[in-house]
């Protein structure tokens, strides 16, 4: 927590919010004693003058409490919202910058949770730091030293209930404490349930999983909710018990003190005084009290979130010193230098000695069963996962020797799953090119045969829902290959990205592909189970389990590679197979 605080608040402000707080407190306690002198010197001696003047004096220091109050409050409630605006920004910028295995931890769902429900906890507790454990602890000890001025034998009551009280605090959060922290986790649970619920309703209707779904969620709604019942009646228990003590106090101050005055050693206006007093002292007690409510939550989040902030990124620029710089002028080029990959943890290789090259105007194919490793080599090209052993290169220039932006710029990819961002086809396009204009974004859609069914759709301001939900999964598919074409790049890569279409769209558009003057210029990868996608490419890697076992054209392979001949024969009828 003080890590996160350290680094987001403005120290002047909060100077200046306990500044505010201190002037409140000041004005808080003045008021019982000038209570005290109306009473003593003014109702007593029926002095109505200065009642008067003294009570123009409380209402100055009342208003003057007010103003302090508010510019307390305005402190501390800016200063929180824009340490949770720092905070959601940096978890968001950080994330941006994981690898696959960063994201694969952390997962998801508790992502969202973390920048959500904890940054929000985390501003709470700042509140309140800047208000109640800034006010409580003085008032608190102010109060006491002015009750004792005021009267030090009433004092002794405290001697009671303060103890009391403590014990009685001490008791619920201990109890309260942990279930507050088990809760946190607990909404990553639901958040997860709830996420996979969305996305997958379609599966959970086709396969009349309904039911299960349902009862998954309210099991884990249910132990959230009990959890929350538990943690928040230990909390609610502590007011009325608080109340009690309070009141029991107020009546042995009145009982005592009235003995006092009956036998001429106090005044009246002491005994309200101390009573305020005592009032302060008992809420100050429970205000510190809720500290720790709010802290052990707080602090929960505080490190659910500095474990984002801190998270080690696997994948780091090399030192500006031994940095490439981006050389535009070099030939489009990708090669792999006896390559190999493991993920974190696993004990054998995910993908062991690749090596290959490909020039300009050339398309390489990547071909294998499923869990072959296809998707995993093509990730390691833009370096989104880090290789273990050999060099990758792209245009010549060893990609861990350039900056991940440059990298970047380099190349274009659509990936397995074709992502829309809410918004138009415009604003998609623009993804791949901001400064793309009209003719450009109607050229990108052509080559990817997708200028039909936007012109259908209402052309380049047509309306993308989220995830591109309002499109089918062919058309999400082409529009997704637009966005990587209009990009200007050495490498493009399709990754399984022609899996929606059918035979002829996907022939028309790789056709398009090698017409396309921009694309002649650059390496293209693909990604296809199907034979027909890339039988026609210049060179062709067969992965399997992680290995490449044939390597070579459409012909060579089709002759003497058991792997490949298996494939093609699974997708080919032998009649067929000459025309393949």
């Amino acid at each position: 927590m003080l890590k996160i605080a350290k680094r987001n608040l403005q120290w002047w402000a909060v100077v200046l919010a306990v500044l505010f707080m201190v002037g409140q407190v000041i004005c808080d306690l003045t008021i019982p004693t000038l209570t005290s002198e109306i009473i003593n010197r003014g109702v007593v001696k029926q002095d109505l003058s200065f009642i008067t003047h003294e009570g123009w004096i409380m209402m100055g220091v009342a208003l003057i409490g007010l103003l302090m109050a508010i510019g307390n409050i305005y402190f501390a409630a800016t200063q929180a919202m824009k340490v949770g605006k720092n905070l959601r920004a940096q978890i968001y910028q950080r994330v941006f910058r994981f690898s696959e295995r960063e994201m694969s931890e952390l997962g998801t769902s508790s992502l969202i949770t973390r920048s959500t429900n904890d940054v929000v906890q985390i501003q709470n507790v700042i509140v309140q730091m800047l208000r109640m454990m800034i006010q409580s602890p003085i008032m608190l000890v102010a109060a006491c030293f002015l009750a004792y001025q005021s009267e030090p034998r009433l004092t002794k009551i405290f001697l009671i209930s303060l103890p009391i009280l403590a014990v009685v605090i001490i008791i619920i959060m201990s109890m309260a404490t942990p279930l507050f922290k088990s809760i946190q986790k607990k909404t990553d649970r639901i958040n997860l349930i709830f996420r996979e619920g969305l996305t997958g309703v379609r599966v959970i209707r086709a396969f009349n999983q309904d039911d299960y779904e349902q009862e998954r969620f309210k099991k884990a709604n249910r132990d959230y909710t009990d959890t929350g019942i538990k943690a928040f009646t230990l909390v609610s228990l502590m007011f009325p018990v608080m109340s009690l003590i309070l009141s029991l106090t107020n009546v042995s101050i009145i009982w005592m003190g009235s003995h006092l005055i009956a036998n001429m050693t106090m005044e009246v206006g002491d005994l309200i005084a101390f009573l305020s007093y005592a009032v302060m002292i008992l809420i100050s007690f429970m205000m510190l009290s809720m500290i720790f409510v709010f802290v052990p939550r707080a602090q929960a989040s505080a490190v659910r979130v500095n474990e984002v902030l801190e998270k080690p990124i696997s994948i780091h620029d090399a030192p500006k010193d031994q940095q490439l710089k981006l050389d535009l002028s070099k030939p489009a080029s990708l090669s792999f230098d006896h390559v190999d990959f493991r993920y974190h943890g696993a004990e054998r290789l995910a993908l062991a000695d690749l090596n290959f090259k490909v020039k300009a105007g050339q398309t390489l194919a990547i071909i294998g069963g499923t869990g072959s490793g296809k998707s995993t080599l093509v990730n390691l090209i833009p370096r989104l996962l880090e290789i273990e052993k050999g060099e990758i290169r792209v245009n010549d220039q060893p990609i861990n020797r350039l900056s991940q932006h440059d990298l970047h710029s380099l190349i274009s990819i659509t990936q397995q799953k074709a992502v829309l961002f809410t918004g138009t086809v415009r604003s998609n396009l623009q993804f791949g090119n901001d400064q793309a204009d009209d003719e450009q974004m109607w050229h990108a859609l052509e080559v990817a045969r997708a200028a039909d069914f936007v012109k259908e759709a209402g052309g380049l301001d047509a309306v993308v829902e989220q995830n591109g939900s309002n499109f089918s999964g062919g058309q999400r598919q082409r529009l997704a290959i637009a966005r990587t074409i209009i990009k200007k790049a050495s490498v493009y890569v399709f990754d399984d990205s022609f899996s929606a279409l059918d035979f002829k769209t996907d022939a028309q558009l790789r056709m398009a592909l090698k017409a396309d003057p921009q694309i002649k210029q650059a390496v293209t990868v693909i990604v296809a189970q199907r034979i027909s996608t890339v039988a026609d490419a210049d060179l062709i890697l067969v992965l399997d389990e992680g290995r490449v076992v044939g390597q070579g054209t459409h012909a060579q392979l089709k002759a003497d590679n058991p792997t490949y001949q298996q494939i093609l024969h699974s997708q080919i009828q032998e009649g067929d197979e000459a025309h393949a």
